[in-house]
């Protein structure tokens, strides 16, 4: 997977992302799924990344919905 082609896949894990979570903005999500690739940086295998990223954020996205106090400081 070319640069492209990850850009891509990840700006269709935001869309898909701040339309299942839309109490939290698309701000919110942006933020969420950024700092979720950023742990992926410098992974040499970038083919699964938007699929990584999709499900770690989603996941962090539904804790902070629930109000999860352990991500009370998560911007």
């Amino acid at each position: 997977m070319d640069q492209v082609q990850e850009d891509q896949g990840i700006a269709k894990v935001i869309d898909r992302l701040a339309e299942r979570f839309p109490t939290l903005g698309r701000a919110r999500v942006e933020q969420v799924v950024a700092d979720t690739r950023s742990l992926l940086d410098g992974n040499p295998i970038r083919d699964y990344v938007p699929v990584l990223v999709e499900r770690t954020a989603r996941d962090q996205l539904r804790r902070i919905e629930a109000g999860d106090p352990s991500l009370a400081l998560a911007r």
